[in-house]
């Protein structure tokens, strides 16, 4: 039976590799140092495969992607050190159990092969999230068969459950495998940060901290969407895809540095399995949480928000369209323009919505609505009887708008944009997640609209009320 012998996160600034980072090397030196040290501790676990999971593959929204030809190589050339290479032969038969595990638990898997590469315009080649772990493996002289994994946009919960499958696949395998996340925290620590500031960065970093090193896995979990959003950081879900092969387990937790000298995060965390603990079986636990969560936010729906999920429920699952209750509030009863928007497990599943009323009241803009963002959005495939369960509501009811003269008039957390240029139109809601500035704000309503970013336009700006 194969034994998972070592695991842990590493971060992957391309600049501590010297080749590539040159002087600035001594300002990362305790990240330069906690990757020596986890290094060492990988290679004294003699594993002969790594499965290293990096959120700069070939990422995909719905499915783990696993890269699936014979050898795996790359090259630090987008770097400026062309010189640092690198080549492992991939092991397939891990890559088959893995697969086969992750179907059996209904988790989607995209096979990376050459075929696919065709199909999608993405590469086999080794990306920088998995080459900087990998430098630093080979300088403790680390030599075996790879696995790369690329990171899924599924829910966190998904993700770790395939954590617990690759576990599956590590002891149906027979080998020694170490497992490493590779991953950044915040990258917006400092007003000089790549990804510019916010001050939310460090609450984030310091959170991911504490609960690494408590082997926190429903407070990971469970991580304020918003907070996630704001610190810009690609590491919690191969943090979490990691931490699933060790369900179930006893580990040895350390965090072995973390310093955040370029506005980034990095963190160097080593963890070496001690033997079983079912204690520690957290799988069934995290998707209880869910249903938990679902349950909360539907018990305090507003009125409009309760609207909406009974017109795109009825329509989904009996084919009809709800008439307008004989009682509504009085805010539904006038006519406005109205939006619908529809998230599942914290990601957008779909959005459509009205600038101006085109319904005799705002009940039945919320019920056409509605259906239109479960299964018109252009964007998604149409809403699925299974999937109603899972989904959380929001509606925004537009106050009417006014004309602006520039950037100046925005303010991208109160007010929503409009951009006209001839014939062509473009609508961005107030308040949403990831747009901080109004540049990005107008600059999103443009692509919409089909505007150029340099084209002049008109702008409006508009408040709405939003229901949760």
């Amino acid at each position: 039976m194969g034994e998972l012998v070592f695991a842990g996160l590493l971060p992957h600034p391309p600049i501590v590799v010297p080749e590539v980072g040159g002087g600035e090397l001594e300002r990362a030196r305790q990240t330069v140092a906690g990757m020596r040290e986890f290094s060492a501790r990988l290679a004294t676990a003699r594993p002969e495969v790594v499965v290293l999971i990096s959120p700069h593959g070939p990422v995909f929204s719905d499915a783990v992607a696993i890269t699936a030809v014979d050898r795996l190589t790359g090259s630090l050339a987008d770097f400026r050190a062309p010189g640092v290479r690198f080549d492992y032969p991939n092991d397939l038969e891990m890559v088959e159990l893995i697969t086969r595990r992750c179907l059996a638990r209904r988790i989607a898997v995209a096979s990376v092969d050459r075929d696919l590469c065709r199909e999608y315009g993405v590469t086999a080649s080794l990306d920088h999230g998995a080459m900087v772990p990998l430098y630093y493996l080979r300088q403790v002289g680390w030599q075996g068969r790879l696995v790369a994994v690329a990171m899924g946009f599924l829910p966190l919960e998904e993700l770790y459950s395939f954590g617990v499958a690759l576990q599956e696949a590590i002891r149906d395998g027979g080998k020694r495998v170490a497992v490493v996340a590779s991953g950044d925290l915040s990258h917006r620590l400092t007003p000089d940060a790549p990804s510019g500031y916010d001050p939310r960065g460090k609450e984030f970093d310091q959170q991911i901290r504490e609960m690494v090193e408590r082997l926190d896995v429903p407070g990971l979990v469970s991580l304020p969407s918003d907070l996630v959003e704001r610190a810009g950081q690609c590491g919690l879900r191969p943090l979490l895809m990691m931490l699933g092969a060790l369900d179930g387990l006893e580990v040895d937790t350390q965090v072995l540095s973390y310093e955040g000298p370029f506005g980034v995060g990095y963190m160097v965390a080593a963890i070496t399995p001690k033997g079983e603990n079912p204690g520690r079986r957290m799988e069934k636990q995290l998707f209880g949480q869910r249903k938990v969560r679902l349950r909360q936010v539907r018990e305090v729906e507003s009125a409009p928000v309760r609207l909406a999920r009974a017109s795109l429920e009825a329509y989904v699952r009996e084919g009809r369209e709800i008439p307008v209750p004989e009682e509504v509030p009085p805010d539904l009863a006038v006519p406005a323009g109205a939006f619908v928007s529809l998230k599942k497990h914290g990601e957008l599943r779909g959005c459509i919505g009205t600038v101006g009323p085109t319904h005799p009241s705002v009940a039945a803009e919320i019920i056409h609505n509605a259906i239109q963002a479960g299964t018109e959005d252009p964007r998604f495939n149409p809403v699925r009887p299974e999937e109603l369960d899972e989904l959380v509501y929001s509606v925004d009811i537009l106050q009417p708008s006014e004309p602006i003269k520039g950037l100046e008039d925005l303010d991208p957390k109160r007010y929503g944009v409009i951009v006209r240029s001839g014939r062509r139109s473009g609508l961005l809601l107030p308040d949403l997640e990831g747009v901080d500035t109004a540049e990005e704000q107008v600059a999103i309503a443009k692509r919409k609209a089909g505007i150029g970013p340099h084209e002049k336009c008109q702008m409006e700006r508009f408040e709405v009320i939003r229901y949760k």
